[in-house]
């Protein structure tokens, strides 16, 4: 054992810890003062304030060093308190102080500035230095919609350029001059508005004094009361720090103890709460009468809606009514949803968002490895040696996990391999970027596995113990054409090899994957393929390494998990099963039935069918967001009872007969599941807005109004519940999940798993099954008169239909839909940057303003689906994966000519 000695008394260190990190581990966390060292921000030693005396033996020579980053060694006597050290720190503050405001008493900061707390820790009471110059004269930057800086406070500490660089990964922020000129600088010395920055927040979190700061000043301790919550934007799951006053927000932070995010999070997370008290919320049960909406009280409207449930249901049977539950509800919300589906309604005609994004994903999963869920946590890129990124955009669409990638891919030893047609922010950082055309997944993949079996790198003993069906898959991959599948994918068969033997000789490879996999036509078939990739390769079953699909919505993985899906129940059970069925229905009290019930694309074929009467949808803008947006709107005129429960008047709201205000994330408790399987708590930080209830109470009262016994909404009530019929929640209780959540499958004794598949695989071995490319029936019909491919994607900015993100500040930022087009095809069709295109589909036409960039290929456009105005799925079709029904987005047979009429004139 090691030790060494902090004020001549002993203590162990560990291997490589700085002096710094040993004092804190043993003594308390304020003995030694520092400002330039931050939690989540490497060690840099630039202002010297931790500085301490080190000797050799007791009471020997000494020398002096800072602490924040020189490492501890064996035998070393620190000492933390001398005179002398005491001396050079208040020098070193009092210094610092001659160019700084001393303004304390109006600083937001005031109370919780890091300056100004070490300055009374080291006895500053008067500066002794005459007054000489100084940079008090700099101007603040208020040009930001959320991002402030005030560089007269300045201390150059270095941190929010270590955050910028360390944490975002965005170098926007940089020292500029030497010496008594030295000072930050935002990109080319712009204002952060007109620089690169992202609006993470991260250097204003890490700003000592309030030198860099925000509007909502989240460093001010004006704040009566801080709730830990978990952000309801994407599947990253990102731990808030949520700060209050007699119930108004005020800001957010992220926690540096957060095991998710490490106290970092996205503009989204940090800044984009405002919608929670918007004048748009909706603040009271409405019903349509005569083409208006009547406000009308939560009995009157929980009696109407029970008597035409109720109708419906002995008139034209149980499966003339559909619920679509919510992937932005909790865990315990999309139960309950689905259990009041089947259990009062009785039928299994329920389904949630997944279907329109990661459906393809669970099910490839689950017949290829027994389990439909990532095998791994975003941690392990600590521990991996290759990423491969395919159909993803994670920086802009999953920021904080994106931000890690991207730092992983700029360090010179790792491997990165992104697979996508875009140039996106992390292809620019990748080793390799098989840029292939939009639908060829499945193509460019078996060309990787051909490389990877024909140049001797399959793990043969992984795949013999731990596989089967290997013969008859590498038989059909060692039969593919590969001049026809280099031909379609437009991608050079050698720099598809290279990136496969990357790949497969990596010691750790990752994979991760998003919706440029998923919703296309053979989504369940790349998905297959991923697996098979890491089943060829043995990266499976340790760290640093599996499939890691990239959620899309915050609790898309959750509700899968409670039964949100017409074929299988609470835990993934097969519904047609006849135990599992027996289970149900001892379970519940009620015979559940065992015909598989409609997915959401059937629910709208139905409904024009005539045979759906009664649609009931929570927290999905389907009008604005699921494909065919004709269609849609058809189909739920063609419904009788069409049941809205939102926070706004979405697209979808507007058609809708009854609307039932719900709450949002900061209103309620719960628990959400994120992308890695970690079931986190969600706690109420504020009160619903007035008229309106949480999602979860809303279907306790219909359920007990039509005659089911269900207690009241609580998530240890939800999740004791939970916990005795999904088999892989049996250890969870709303008492254990602490801070940092579990990650499922989790034991009766409260044990979780951090990494699946480690000895066996839920259905017992890993299955090889092959499938071979074939063109999307949208090509194949249309391409002919509609010649350019598009396809879709998230800005950073905004989120999924944007009726929360369109409601914030960020609409400053990214106030439109654009369309990127290569410059080839915008010369050929006389397009001129922000001009109006007009696009035009088999199904419609929209117009939206061009972007031009060679971030795409000649002959690919892309375009976002964040502002109802454009409505890009009045493009998007009918053609859907062909196991999972999800939509194919990413491929849209289309036109292009410059706008016309309206349109014409108008500009960016």
């Amino acid at each position: 054992m090691k030790t060494a000695y902090i004020d001549n008394q002993e203590f162990e260190i560990v291997e490589g810890e700085t002096m710094l990190t040993f004092i804190r581990r043993y003594r308390e966390i304020g003995l030694v003062p520092t400002l330039c060292d931050a939690p989540n921000l490497d060690p840099f030693g630039s202002c010297r304030v931790c500085s301490v005396e080190v000797a050799l033996e007791e009471n020997g020579p000494v020398k002096t060093m800072a602490s924040c980053h020189a490492p501890v060694a064996a035998g070393q006597h620190i000492y933390t308190s001398t005179d002398s050290v005491k001396a050079l720190r208040k020098n070193i503050i009092e210094l610092v102080l001659t160019d700084h405001p001393l303004d304390c008493l109006t600083c937001e900061v005031n109370g919780n500035c890091e300056l100004q707390t070490v300055a009374a820790q080291v006895g500053i009471r008067e500066v002794r230095y005459p007054e000489g110059d100084n940079h008090l004269y700099r101007m603040k930057d208020l040009s930001h919609p959320y991002m402030t800086s005030d560089l007269s406070k300045c201390i150059n500490c270095y941190r929010c350029v270590r955050a910028c660089d360390e944490v975002q990964g965005e170098f926007v922020l940089s020292m500029s001059g030497r010496g008594f000129d030295s000072h930050i600088i935002k990109g080319l010395d712009d204002s952060f508005m007109d620089s690169d920055c992202v609006s993470c927040g991260a250097c204003s979190q890490a700003c000592p004094t309030s030198a860099i700061s925000d509007v909502f000043q989240s460093k001010a301790i004006q704040a009566t009361d801080t709730t830990r919550t978990i952000c309801t934007y994407c599947g990253v799951g990102c731990n808030l720090e949520v700060s209050t006053s007699n119930g108004e927000i005020l800001s957010i932070t992220a926690p540096y103890d957060a095991e998710v995010n490490q106290g970092h999070t996205c503009i989204k997370g940090r800044y984009a709460f405002k919608f929670y008290n918007h004048q748009d919320r909706l603040d009271s049960p409405m019903i349509k009468r005569n083409g208006t909406f009547e406000k009308v009280s939560w009995d009157e409207v929980y009696e109407y809606i029970a008597s035409k449930l109720s109708y419906y249901k002995s008139e034209f049977g149980s499966d003339s009514i559909a619920g679509i539950s919510s992937a932005r509800c909790t865990n315990e919300e999309n139960y309950l949803m689905q259990k009041f589906i089947r259990t009062v309604i009785g039928t299994n005609n329920i389904d949630g968002c997944a279907r329109v994004c990661h459906s393809p994903t669970a099910l490839g999963m689950q017949r290829t490895f027994g389990t439909g869920a990532a095998t791994n946590s975003i941690d392990d890129l600590k521990d991996t040696n290759c990423i491969m990124v395919i159909g993803a955009n994670p920086t802009d669409a999953h920021p904080v996990t994106g931000a890690k990638m991207k730092q992983f891919a700029m360090k010179s030893n790792n491997v990165s391999i992104v697979i996508d047609p875009r140039r996106t922010e992390l292809a620019r950082y990748a080793t390799h970027h098989l840029a292939l055309r939009p639908g060829t997944n499945v193509a460019l993949l078996n060309m990787m596995m051909y490389y990877i079996i024909t140049e001797g790198l399959v793990d043969a003993s992984f795949v013999a113990s731990r596989t089967e069906g290997y013969d008859a898959f590498q038989n059909e991959i060692l039969n593919i054409d590969l001049d026809a599948l280099e031909a379609v994918t437009g991608v050079n068969r050698e720099e598809v090899k290279a990136a496969a033997v990357a790949y497969a000789k990596a010691p750790n490879a990752m994979s991760f994957h998003g919706l440029g996999v998923t919703e296309h036509s053979q989504g369940t078939f790349t998905v297959i393929q991923i697996a098979d990739l890491a089943l060829l390769t043995g990266n499976i079953g340790r760290r640093g390494v599996g499939v890691n699909p990239l959620r899309g919505q915050n609790n898309v993985q959750g509700s899968a998990d409670m039964g949100v899906q017409p074929h299988q129940g609470a835990g993934y059970l097969d519904v047609t099963n006849d135990e599992v069925n027996k289970k149900y229905n001892e379970f519940y009290g009620v015979d559940v039935p065992k015909v598989i019930g409609y997915k959401i694309p059937e629910m709208f074929d139905a409904a024009l069918e005539g045979k759906l009467k009664a649609l009931w949808v929570i927290g999905e803008d389907i009008v604005q967001t699921d494909p065919n947006t004709k269609k849609v709107i058809k189909a739920i005129e063609s419904t009788d009872l069409v049941i809205v429960q939102e926070l706004f008047m979405t697209e979808t709201a507007k058609y809708a007969d009854v609307i039932l205000p719900g709450a949002s994330f900061l209103e309620k408790s719960g628990t959400f599941t994120n992308g890695e399987r970690r079931v986190q708590a969600v706690r109420q930080v504020v009160e619903p807005v007035v008229g309106s209830k949480p999602d979860g109470q809303i279907i306790v009262d219909i359920m007990n109004k039509m005659g089911y016994p269900q207690a009241d909404y609580t998530p240890e009530g939800m999740l004791e519940e939970i916990s005795q019929i999904v088999p892989f929640f049996a250890g969870i209780t709303w008492e254990n999940l602490g801070k940092n959540g579990l990650q499922w499958p989790v034991a009766k004794d409260g044990t979780d798993t951090q990494i699946l598949h480690t000895v066996d695989f839920k259905r017992g071995k890993g299955y090889f099954e092959f499938n071979a490319w074939e063109e999307t029936q949208e090509l194949v019909s249309h391409a002919k008169d509609f010649p350019y491919i598009l396809t879709t994607n998230r800005e950073l900015e905004h989120y999924n239909c944007g009726a929360m993100t369109r409601r914030t500040a960020n609409e400053e930022i990214l106030k439109d839909d654009y369309l990127m087009i290569n410059p080839e095809d915008a010369s050929e069709n006389l397009i001129n940057d922000g001009d109006y295109v007009c696009l035009e589909s088999p199904r419609g036409k929209v117009d939206v303003k061009a972007r031009i960039t060679d971030e795409v290929k000649k002959g690919i456009l892309s375009t976002t689906f964040h502002f109802p105005e454009i409505m890009i799925n009045n493009l998007t079709g009918d053609i859907h994966d062909s196991e999972a029904m999800c939509p194919e987005y990413k491929v849209v047979a289309v036109r292009i000519r410059k706008s016309k009429g309206k349109y014409k004139k108008q500009l960016i």
